[in-house]
């Protein structure tokens, strides 16, 4: 090859990645990467104990990464590596229950699937990190929702008279759902720093309540929602750390429910049982896990300890379900859970995306139903859930 043909060749390949820095600096200036808290915000970030050398900080020490791998390796070895199935071989069995109708008197939880759940205590209409999208990724057609568990969108939403935010990763503060949501949402609560968000997205901050953990929010006289930590991170783009990981613990003069959020296993959730507890219902993070991050996500066994801590009444395993982020299979949360829950002092709620749980201490039955997605016996387990 000529020199010139090969100065050729070189500038073209410089042109092309120049343009493709180009491109990715413009996409990364699109509202859904939203914004970093400053001014006032930030001050207020960094009176917060929590926060030291321009971070959150966790309770306990929390490397991110229990290995010697690279983030990039270990990017490398999810894409390409050997492994089972992470995705499911047919569609997710779920119900799709009118949420409109459902009478606000009732105290219930309806699962969205991965981490969403619409709740109804004390006659308030709550709606937790929904993601409507079918991908949880910023990147178009990665990530995406397993067949069957996309049943809901904002358009099926009642008016909510409070949206609970845990933290900012994609899979929990969904940018088109957030905007769809705007006009039904009557107040919002976030961890601190999550609010520079909204605010970049449009909301009316007098609506939006940012707080520290173990702060109370008095949203009516007659709900109380407790701001709790979790162990975690945060982060929508190269910057980790600069807004709230959080739980939240909900509680009426007749019950109290715990949320857990994104969190790796730790003494905080004996200590908010201690503190909060015993709650009728918690749904815990049991998805997502693997021995490279097991301080952020609990494996099913941890989970299981975890609301035993709680002192849970009922548990319902969650951030598994709808979308798969870490290589295991896909139904290894709920196998597992259902194992690790045997002889625990707990009821082991597993319904299906959308099928209203009730708290009101009625009877309810839970199917395995993920073993019906193996055996592709769709149509005898609705008949079940009928009779």
């Amino acid at each position: 090859m000529s020199r010139a043909r090969f100065r050729s060749i070189g500038k073209a390949m410089v042109i092309v990645v120049a343009l493709d820095a180009l491109a990715i600096a413009a996409y990364l200036q699109h509202p859904l990467f939203g914004e970093l808290p400053q001014g006032g915000r930030l001050a207020r970030i960094e009176l917060s104990p929590n926060h030291a050398d321009g971070s959150f900080r966790n309770q306990i020490e929390t490397p991110m990464l229990t290995t010697d791998e690279s983030q990039l390796s270990i990017m490398l070895s999810n894409t390409f590596g050997k492994k089972g199935n992470p995705r499911p071989p047919a569609a997710i069995p779920a119900v799709k229950t009118d949420i409109k109708a459902l009478d606000v008197s009732q105290d219930l939880v309806v699962w969205l699937g991965h981490s969403s759940y619409y709740v109804q205590l004390g006659g308030q209409r709550i709606l937790i990190d929904p993601v409507f999208s079918t991908n949880a990724s910023p990147v178009p057609w990665t990530n995406t929702a397993f067949d069957g568990t996309s049943l809901y969108s904002a358009a099926d939403m009642p008016p909510i008279d409070v949206l609970l935010i845990s933290h900012d990763h994609y899979d929990h503060l969904d940018y088109p759902s957030i905007l769809a949501l705007q006009s039904l949402v009557k107040q919002v609560v976030v961890g601190l720093g999550v609010g520079a968000h909204f605010e970049a997205w449009g909301y009316d901050m007098r609506l939006v309540h940012e707080a520290n953990w173990y702060e109370t929010v008095a949203h009516t006289p007659l709900l109380q929602i407790v701001v709790t930590p979790a162990r975690h991170f945060s982060g929508r783009t190269f910057t980790r750390d600069k807004s709230l990981w959080v739980g939240f613990a909900l509680a009426t003069p007749e019950r109290r429910i715990f949320f857990s959020g994104d969190s790796g296993y730790a003494p905080h959730f004996a200590e908010i049982g201690q503190k909060y507890g015993p709650f009728d219902w918690v749904a815990l993070d049991a998805g997502q896990y693997d021995p490279r991050w097991a301080n952020v996500h609990m494996n099913p066994e941890q989970a299981a300890q975890a609301a035993d801590d709680l002192r849970a009444r009922a548990f319902t395993p969650g951030h598994a379900g709808r979308f798969s982020i870490s290589p295991h299979e896909w139904d290894d949360p709920f196998k597992r859970i259902a194992a690790a829950s045997q002889g625990r002092s707990y009821a082991l709620w597993t319904p299906e995306i959308g099928r209203p749980v009730y708290l009101d201490g009625r009877e309810q039955e839970f199917s395995p139903w993920w073993e019906a997605v193996h055996s592709n016996d769709l149509q005898k387990l609705a008949g079940d859930h009928e009779r």
